[in-house]
């Protein structure tokens, strides 16, 4: 992926400060492509050269035990995934849907059945190796690589005891988990003979490209729809620290229009709201707050019974209330924050809290 200096000259393999190396590479790239950054030094390489294959090569040495990545488990990943890795809150489940007997044959036989309720991760992953270089790379969410091989060995070793495919004692680590990887439920549920796993196999396609009739155009996007558009907060706010993209402002209005070849439709509705003349439980829709709440039942959020309930007869509560709309919060609930929601008019905002502490009638 990335270019590693080649030095033609003999006398350069005989410099052995790193500082002069460094600046060769500079010099060297930028006598070839001016002014177009230059060839990425061995370190950073080495930094971004973190993959680990099916076969466990880049698989670093360590290890590590159940217990030690429980305690890992609980006090980084419980908060999204649950303390069995069961919870659907956020995520889709981790552990779950798998038996025994899916663990000697290498086939989950839940995943042909229509009556499993959903597809937890453990069912489907083929590799463990899958499963080591996500959690290395990508977790904690809110701090990526920030895990070391160790603790990416507890973690994988904590979840496949969920799973019982290791006992609750078992310490993995990289001597072992080829040993591991035999007892991956779904083993045998990924398909290898194709182009995509194997170069020298066959393309797992076979179409005929089209070559009649085109089109000048093709507009590609992509929206959400409004009940979930702004389910979990605004998704501008939630980029990690690096990295190129940057989410959208899920508080205001998609845009108008999906930018066209004349580059029109970039403008975002506006950001606010005018005053409506919308029902409360027209605003409680169109404001994505059925999202996370529902009338009787919990979701992410508490029902609207329950809210109504617990604030039944205070003082104060629709100012209360009407503050925590506009500014969002958490720890009332528990820990997951409900987003602000400031773009409501006063007049609004009123009408949602009085219908909220009807109870919704």
């Amino acid at each position: 992926m990335y270019k590693l200096a080649k030095f033609a000259s003999s006398t350069l393999f005989l410099v052995t400060s790193y500082l002069v190396v460094d600046i060769a590479c500079a010099q060297n790239a930028s006598s070839r492509f001016p002014g177009i950054g230059r060839d990425a030094t061995s370190a950073e390489v080495a930094a971004w050269d973190i993959d680990v294959r099916p076969d466990f090569k880049g698989l670093p040495k360590g290890s590590g035990s159940v217990d030690k990545g429980q305690e890992l488990w609980e006090s980084k990943c419980s908060v999204c995934h649950g303390t069995f890795g069961e919870s659907n809150e956020i995520f889709t489940p981790i552990i779950g849907g798998t038996t025994t007997d899916d663990i000697k044959t290498g086939r989950v036989a839940s995943l042909a059945d229509r009556k499993q309720p959903q597809r937890t991760t453990i069912m489907k992953v083929a590799t463990v190796s899958s499963l080591w270089d996500y959690i290395y790379r990508a977790m904690p969410w809110n701090a990526p690589r920030s895990l070391s091989a160790d603790d990416t060995y507890a973690l994988v070793a904590y979840l496949l005891s969920m799973a019982e495919v290791v006992p609750d004692d078992y310490v993995l680590s990289n001597s072992n988990i080829a040993e591991v990887q035999k007892r991956m439920p779904n083993r045998n549920g990924m398909l290898l003979k194709h182009g995509l796993w194997n170069a020298k196999g066959s393309p797992d396609t076979h179409a005929t490209a089209c070559m009649t009739n085109c089109v000048q155009f093709v507009q590609i996007g992509s929206e959400l729809p409004d009940y979930a558009r702004n389910a979990h907060g605004n998704i501008a706010e939630q980029n990690r620290q690096y990295g190129p993209f940057r989410g959208a402002d899920s508080t205001k209005p998609p845009l108008a229009k999906l930018p066209g070849a004349s580059g029109e439709g970039l403008a975002h509705a506006a950001d606010t709201h005018a005053t409506t003349s919308k029902g409360p439980a027209a605003l409680f829709k169109s404001e994505n707050c059925s999202a996370c709440h529902a009338l009787s039942t919990k979701l992410v959020g508490p029902s609207i019974a329950d809210i109504a309930a617990k604030y039944q007869g205070q003082g104060g509560a629709l100012d209360k209330l009407m503050d925590k709309v506009k500014n969002g919060g958490s720890g009332v609930w528990g820990s997951i924050p409900m987003p602000p929601q400031a773009q409501l008019s006063d007049e609004d905002r009123k009408a949602l809290v009085t219908w909220v502490l009807s109870g919704g009638k």
